[in-house]
């Protein structure tokens, strides 16, 4: 077995070449030899299976459709040998027999008892070069969603089979991937992917939201105003990605983000990407007002960021969308912050602001020794459920 480290190449001429480029091309791909034992698994595909940041083990030497592929890790989390190895035993099984030299009793001594009905159905097949069929895949809850593989032929110089290519691609297709993907940016899906294991994650937090959204609803046509929160949410998004953020849900008019200190290097960078962002998005107001024919004191946002120790960040993922979420009393503090910054202050607690060191509050024209708060309860816009819920936060603005 291998662990974090990529696969080493095969010793096989053919089988390296197509391995190489397999994983330069950072395809979902298997490479096994002749006799149809792994030789090669492609980076993507074991981070996929492996739950990223992990990368799964390679079942080096073993057989695809052996008993101990069965009992593998690869199996055990995201494929079901009653569904996906039949699936595959009914579209490779003639390659398999061909390659078989022992014929059906050799292949029936080798692969998982749970295919050997199958076996006496098949018929030798030498001759293609391609097939593709569907598979099924299983999330961590068990639920199966569809893939679509593609098997081809390696062979050697003297056109011998010298092994065989299995890949696979979401069902969706390249077409639909391919548009997700343009809109995307592929350093936030990186950041996306790093918290696909939900845990405790120190971060900054960023609340944002439009304010006096519904007489402006009102006064704009529907059209108008979808335009406006689309640019407007876009512009937010931009904002976070570029400080190397990670976007959050949107509610309505409001955006949350958050900078965890992994992502960007340490607790102060996560500080100052925080701030930045902020900044950012309240200088981009004026383009998003220019092209929705409005002025700029049209727009106003107000700004909450705040600090979590011990925030707990994950991914959730679902048929319908992804999203990054977060629990912890910062969050709900952060809302509350947020809620508290009329006309269109930006207010950072002060867990935030002393989470920046030399270099970085100086890069953002802070100085944190000198820095005065006020408690989140004794401003004049304080909130209801901000005296409520989080009274004694010190906030200033930024």
């Amino acid at each position: 077995m291998e662990g974090q480290e990529t696969c080493p190449l095969p010793d096989d001429p053919a089988l390296a070449e197509a391995a190489l480029a397999l994983n330069i091309a950072r395809a979902w791909a298997f490479v096994v030899d002749r006799d149809w034992r792994f030789v090669y698994m492609t980076d993507d595909v074991r981070l996929s299976l492996g739950r990223p940041p992990r990368m799964i083990d390679v079942p080096l030497g073993i057989h695809y459709l052996g008993p101990e592929t069965a009992d593998s890790e690869m199996y055990q989390r995201s494929f079901r040998m009653e569904t996906t190895g039949r699936c595959v035993m009914e579209a490779l099984g003639p390659w398999l027999l061909a390659d078989t030299r022992g014929g059906r009793a050799e292949l029936r001594a080798i692969v998982d008892t749970r295919y050997h009905d199958l076996i006496d159905e098949i018929e030798p097949d030498d001759r293609s070069s391609v097939r593709s069929f569907p598979v099924p895949m299983y999330t961590v809850a068990g639920a199966a969603t569809d893939l679509l593989a593609t098997a081809w032929r390696i062979r050697d110089a003297g056109g011998r089979v010298a092994g065989t290519v299995i890949q696979t691609i979401p069902a969706a297709g390249m077409t639909m991937l391919g548009t997700l993907a343009s809109t995307g940016d592929t350093g936030h899906f990186a950041r996306m992917q790093s918290v696909a294991k939900a845990g405790r994650r120190p971060a900054a937090i960023l609340f944002a939201d439009l304010e006096a959204s519904s007489p402006l609803a009102r006064r704009l046509s529907t059209a108008s105003y979808f335009a406006l929160g689309r640019r407007l949410t876009r512009a937010a998004d931009q904002c976070v990605v570029d400080a190397g953020g990670l976007v959050g849900r949107h509610v309505g008019d409001g955006v949350v983000a958050f900078f965890l200190a992994m992502n960007v290097g340490s607790e102060s960078a996560a500080a100052r990407a925080c701030i930045e962002a902020a900044r950012a998005l309240r200088s981009a107001v004026a383009d998003v007002a220019a092209r929705s024919d409005l002025q700029p004191a049209d727009i106003v946002l107000r700004f909450g960021l705040h600090w979590g120790s011990t925030l707990y960040v994950g991914q959730i993922a679902t048929s319908g969308r992804s999203e990054v979420t977060a629990l912890g009393d910062e969050v709900n503090e952060a809302a509350r912050i947020e809620a508290c910054a009329s006309g269109g202050r930006a207010l950072a607690s002060k867990e935030l602001i002393e989470r920046l060191e030399e270099d970085d509050a100086a890069a953002l024209g802070i100085d944190p020794g000198r820095v005065t708060y006020t408690a989140l309860g004794d401003l004049a816009s304080a909130t209801e459920k901000a005296r409520r819920d989080a009274p004694a936060v010190p906030v200033c603005d930024v």
